[in-house]
């Protein structure tokens, strides 16, 4: 039996999500006394996939002959490499792409699944899991009573430690079959130096209280001076003035970065659903009555106006004087 853990790519690159996946994938391995697996696929160096080992898996099967996001061939991707290393626990991270495929695997092999776990098994025997519930008001510990089990794992839920040495790589080519579904054209935000809301760390986020679009040179100064992803409420993202793919709540995306700092936002309970799981929230409003500051780490009663560029300048200075 072998605990297999999904590394999902992106422009070439493993995506950070996944050396977490990793880390927890190949601690649930040692606790069994059995091997911590990855499958991947992309263009990607061979010291980049090697490197996988340093976060804990002994051997890297990877498909160089899949370059794109196909969920029906990933699926079979990944059931052949279950079948090839005899795969009890299937791990993923918590992202689009496990979104995707996990709930696939769980149905095709039968097996019980936990989504968007928090933390590693609290127990073997039986296997338990924790996970959010309540729109993150509250736990659950889930218990997979199957024999093969799968387990998608919220980002940035546990700590991330490379220490290891690197893994065996084995070229995996199943036949994967054609595929119904093609992509065209993909277009990706910005540019190269853009950091990926799910992957990011940091995150300066913004609402209506911002007043408008034009006004949202200030948070974009801000998060490059920290060196953060932009995010926004619903409303904003509704009313067209920033793209959908940074909208964060209940209905959007899910995140649990280091620093949230919420500009101009009020704290609905579904905008609280997709970030109370962040570190350190900061909240900044004119309105000290905003629901937001009861689940704030720190708050600033302020009109954003101010308070933003001064906290620009203040960053700028820090950063200058190091």
């Amino acid at each position: 039996m072998a605990v297999l853990i999904f590394a999902d790519t992106n422009q070439g690159k493993v995506v950070k999500s996944a050396f977490e996946a990793i880390n927890y994938g190949s601690k649930i391995a040692a606790n069994q006394n059995t091997d911590a697996v990855v499958v991947t696929y992309g263009n990607i160096s061979t010291e980049d996939i090697a490197a996988l080992g340093k976060y804990g898996a002994s051997k890297v099967l990877f498909s160089s002959g899949l370059d794109q996001m196909y969920p029906s061939q990933l699926l079979k991707l990944v059931t052949a490499a279950g079948e090839e290393v005899n795969a009890d626990t299937f791990i993923f991270s918590f992202d689009h792409t496990g979104k995707t495929i996990a709930p696939m695997l769980s149905a095709k092999l039968k097996a019980g699944l936990v989504s968007g776990a928090i933390d590693y098994p609290s127990s073997y025997a039986p296997f338990t899991v924790r996970k959010n519930v309540f729109s993150g008001k509250a736990f659950a510990d889930y218990q997979i009573n199957t024999d093969k089990k799968i387990i998608s794992l919220l980002p940035n839920s546990v700590e991330t430690n490379a220490d290891g040495n690197n893994a065996e790589v084995v070229e995996f080519n199943p036949d994967l079959g054609e595929n119904k579904v093609g992509i065209k054209e993909i277009h990706t935000k910005g540019g190269d130096g853009d950091i990926l809301l799910t992957e990011a760390e940091l995150v300066v986020s913004a609402g209506r209280g911002l007043k408008g679009p034009e006004n949202w040179g200030m948070v974009d100064e801000l998060a490059k001076e920290l060196g953060a992803a932009t995010a926004c409420s619903r409303p904003v993202a509704d009313i067209g003035w920033r793209p959908h793919h940074e909208h964060v709540g209940q209905t959007g995306i899910a995140i649990r970065p280091n620093l949230y700092i919420a500009i101009g936002i009020s704290g609905a309970i579904q905008h609280l659903a997709g970030v109370n799981g962040s570190k350190v929230i900061v909240v900044i409003n004119k309105d000290p009555e905003a629901p937001f500051f009861k689940a704030a780490d720190y708050g600033i009663v302020g009109d954003a106006f101010d308070v933003v560029p001064k906290l620009v300048d203040a960053v700028k200075k820090y950063k200058a004087a190091s």
